[in-house]
């Protein structure tokens, strides 16, 4: 059987991956420009570049771009880094301790599949229409995803590690803090990146709710006043902006963990 590299895989990814994308703005410019879908529903590629450009100069309902970007940025990563800070612990204190697990599983379980979104009332009778109750919102989202995959990472821990450890008479403590927190940072990670990003997801819909300020607000009005160019330049600012958030934890995901994979 031959097993040489075809001539597709010997291509280098990022020419693959520029490739796709160059045919996806091209698609896209071709079918604009030449009337298959109107304006209406699909604006060109050179109207967005014109429509962000004006934002950055004189920015959106009289507040500069920067600014929404900003709010919505604060509100994300207030709630992200709440949730973060209460769901990692809870979770492997739940997956390393059966007593916690018992008291926390039936408690998540019941709230775990709740959309987010469904607490903007409760949201907005307790916490008023200001900031705090965005950043509610955001840090159930946060919280849940931390602390399931923190638990799931102290509570598969491979029983080999656990039974050579205490062979060794580390205590309940060196033990955790020596061999379940360090096997469970990969699964760590992976929630924080699946947190992070539902975390920028749901601060769209926060802002729904008596906003005058973000990139959710920005959306949600220009929708409403059918500026179908500024709903897509939103759309794309909040992608963008997810990737290189994405990017930074997958950054330093490589640097805590560089055991990973070997």
């Amino acid at each position: 059987m031959n097993h040489s590299p075809s001539l597709l895989n010997a291509v280098p990814r990022a020419w693959v991956s520029t490739f796709s994308v160059v045919s996806l703005l091209v698609v896209w410019w071709a079918v604009t420009n030449f009337g298959l879908i109107g304006p209406t529903y699909l604006p060109s590629p050179q109207s967005l570049v014109a429509v962000t450009y004006d934002l950055i100069v004189n920015g959106y309902q009289r507040v500069p771009l920067a600014e929404h970007i900003g709010y919505s940025l604060f509100r994300a990563l207030s709630g992200f880094a709440l949730g973060v800070a209460l769901g990692i612990p809870t979770g492997l204190i739940t997956g390393y301790n059966r007593t916690a697990d018992a008291v926390m599983s039936p408690i998540m379980a019941f709230v775990r599949p709740i959309p987010p979104i469904a607490f903007i009332p409760m949201a907005v009778l307790y916490f008023g229409l200001g900031e705090v109750g965005k950043v509610v919102l955001i840090f159930i989202t946060a919280f849940n995803y931390a602390h399931v995959n923190a638990h799931a990472g102290a509570s598969h821990v491979s029983i080999v590690y656990l039974r050579a450890a205490q062979s060794l008479g580390l205590s309940s403590f060196q033990l955790f803090r020596k061999i379940v927190f360090p096997a469970a940072l990969p699964q760590i990670f992976t929630g924080m990146k699946v947190a992070m990003a539902l975390s920028w997801a749901v601060v769209v819909a926060a802002e729904l709710v008596g906003a005058q300020r973000g990139l959710g607000f920005m959306i949600s009005d220009a929708a409403q006043l059918f500026q179908i160019p500024v709903v897509f330049v939103g759309i794309g600012l909040i992608g963008l902006i997810g990737l290189i958030l994405n990017f930074m934890l997958g950054a330093t995901e490589t640097k805590l963990i560089h055991w990973k994979g070997r």
